[in-house]
């Protein structure tokens, strides 16, 4: 195998799981936010902020690769295979962190749209918990980026 085959793969697997784990986010709240406008459709501003939360791992996963790609020379027919094995890690871990933050961030939201949909006023106080699991996925994003900055 050619060690850009490697790098592309790990690339994929960056965008494709980060991709999966927002859907997967954002369905989880969606779902929270049908149920619980039937009881307060008032308040659907805060559920679509609260059930969007999860979209932004996919866009960490997409961003990646425009790190590999243009900050750099590291990508391309002359990668090494040290360079391609860097990069398939820091796809691979973005990927997976991406993956399981986007959906435990979308149970977070959920619960919190749950909450106001029965009538509680949690909303602050849930968007500083469901931060608490994008700053892993904003750790692999920069963990990336460093890395990407280590095999030039």
């Amino acid at each position: 195998m050619e060690p850009i085959t490697l790098a592309y793969i790990g690339i994929g697997l960056m965008i494709g799981l980060s991709g999966i784990g927002s859907a997967f986010g954002v369905t989880i709240g969606g779902n929270a936010a049908i149920g619980a406008m039937k009881k307060n459709p008032d308040a659907f501003g805060s559920y679509m902020i609260l059930s969007a939360l999860p979209g932004t791992q996919g866009l960490y996963g997409f961003a990646g690769y425009f790190v590999f790609a243009n900050f750099g020379t590291a990508l391309g027919p002359h990668t090494t295979m040290l360079q391609a094995a860097a990069i398939f890690g820091a796809g691979l871990a973005l990927g997976v962190v991406g993956l399981f933050s986007a959906i435990r961030q979308g149970q977070v939201g959920a619960n919190g749209v749950a909450a106001i949909g029965a009538g509680y006023d949690v909303f602050g106080n849930t968007l500083i918990l469901a931060v608490f699991p994008e700053l892993y996925a904003i750790v692999a994003f920069a963990s990336a980026f460093l890395i990407n900055g280590a095999i030039q």
